[in-house]
């Protein structure tokens, strides 16, 4: 079997008509029914092997944009040392009530980490003593745990979920500012790698002590639970603090033009400042020999957070409609008749030759299911393109093939199939 494609037969998941009744989201039910996540409790789901390759085309995507502004990618524990955090004053559960906290056999207490800003910049010691160390940029997907009072939103709001978190360290604002500037830039093509681009906006959200603003990624949706005020004319989204606080003309809109809508944080960028940097002496050496602290940014994406959000904002009353990007296939080859072994043999070739052409492909090959299950299993999972063989597509010499995001149906020759295929490749 290739890595590349799968016969719906090995799946050990299966489909259901049915999402669990505690679950209200419509991206959780929908992935759950279509067999990409299990629920395992509140605020904690498995990936199944659809939703896994889902995650990991999407952390490709992440990668290959970090990586392009020079980002180095690196994993740092989630168990997290006390000392550190009380340091920065983040460790007593009256500053920051989202810890997980463990007391140890050995005795002490460790944390399990919801940022990383303390770990970084702790680890940066060993490596940042000059201005010719900075400036650097590394980042990891790993796990954080929150403690949410209230897990919500499918795989929106978890207690445990990945994260993309890049930090920054520069020794002057020019140099934090430049790849600040280049990290917003490449957030923007992730989303719309993503699918989700047109309907997402840079937004400007409270800079807290370290500057005038930060900037959230809000995708409007009407599932989501943030509110943001957009002016689509302009491009210029602000959330709601800002609004009742900011003076709007500095960011080019009037009141007047901005409309109340919903959306669904997806990313997120901040200047922090030398806060971290001065607190856990992270100290570097400028040209003139003189001892400054480092200046950090961090930014932040979540990769399941953003995969709901796809569910969400692209799925119709099918099912799921994932863009070519970050589906776990491209085709669904659906074969009927497959009790007859000249049909069975036939299809399992356009299987092979659909992946040896490059082709990632999700066959299904059930003899037991009946047509109408086929197809809508085939709608509720949402790979982009469907294509039918069956006992009439041989005889005509032919085959159905069915774009999920618009409905279109082509009838196409196994030779215009591979061409077709070969000229649309995955983003």
């Amino acid at each position: 079997m290739s890595t590349k494609s799968l016969r719906q037969s090995q799946l050990f998941t299966k489909t259901r008509r049915e999402a669990p009744a505690d679950e209200v989201a419509k991206n959780a039910q929908l992935l759950i029914r279509a067999g990409y996540i299990y629920k395992n409790m509140a605020g904690a789901y498995t990936f199944l092997p659809l939703g896994l390759r889902v995650i990991e085309k999407i952390n490709t995507i992440i990668r290959e944009e970090m990586d392009a502004i020079g980002g180095q990618e690196m994993v740092m524990p989630s168990l997290q040392d006390s000392a550190l955090w009380e340091a920065s004053d983040r460790w007593s559960d009256d500053n920051v009530d989202v810890w997980f906290k463990s007391e140890l056999k050995a005795g002490g207490v460790v944390g399990f980490g919801w940022t990383h800003e303390e770990v970084i910049t702790d680890l940066m010691r060993q490596y940042i003593s000059s201005y010719k160390d900075l400036p650097k940029f590394p980042y990891q997907i790993q796990k954080k745990f929150r403690n949410e009072m209230r897990a919500k939103s499918g795989i929106m709001r978890t207690r445990e979920f990945d994260m993309k978190d890049l930090y920054s360290f520069s020794a002057t604002q020019e140099q934090h500012d430049a790849f600040y500037n280049a990290c917003s830039d490449a957030y923007m093509k992730i989303f719309h790698r993503f699918g989700i681009g047109h309907m997402t906006y840079k937004t400007f959200a409270s800079g807290g002590a370290f500057s005038k603003f930060s900037h959230e990624f809000q995708t409007l949706a009407e599932a989501g639970e943030d509110i943001v005020y957009v002016s689509e004319a302009k491009g210029v989204a602000v959330n709601e603090e800002v609004v009742k606080e900011a003076d709007l003309s500095e960011l080019g809109v009037t009141e007047g033009e901005l409309e109340k809508r919903k959306s669904i944080e997806v990313g997120n960028i901040f200047s922090l400042g030398t806060k971290f940097s001065e607190a856990l002496n992270l100290r570097f050496t400028d040209e003139n020999g003189e001892e400054k602290p480092v200046i950090m940014g961090s930014y932040g994406i979540g990769p399941a957070r953003s995969m709901g959000t796809i569910v969400d904002l692209l799925s119709d009353d099918k099912g799921i409609v994932w863009p070519e990007s970050v589906a776990p296939f491209k085709v669904h080859l659906v074969g009927l008749n497959l009790d007859d072994a000249s049909i069975r043999d036939w299809a399992e070739g356009i299987f092979d030759n659909l992946t040896d052409n490059g082709i990632e492909v999700l066959f299904d090959d059930r003899i037991e299911a009946r047509a109408g299950e086929k197809f809508a299993d085939s709608d509720l999972i949402g790979l982009p393109y469907r294509v039918v063989v069956s006992k009439k597509s041989k005889e005509n010499g032919t085959f159905e093939v069915v774009t999920r995001a618009t409905g279109e149906v082509r009838q196409l020759t196994e030779t215009e199939l591979y061409a077709d295929f070969d000229n649309n490749p995955n983003t």
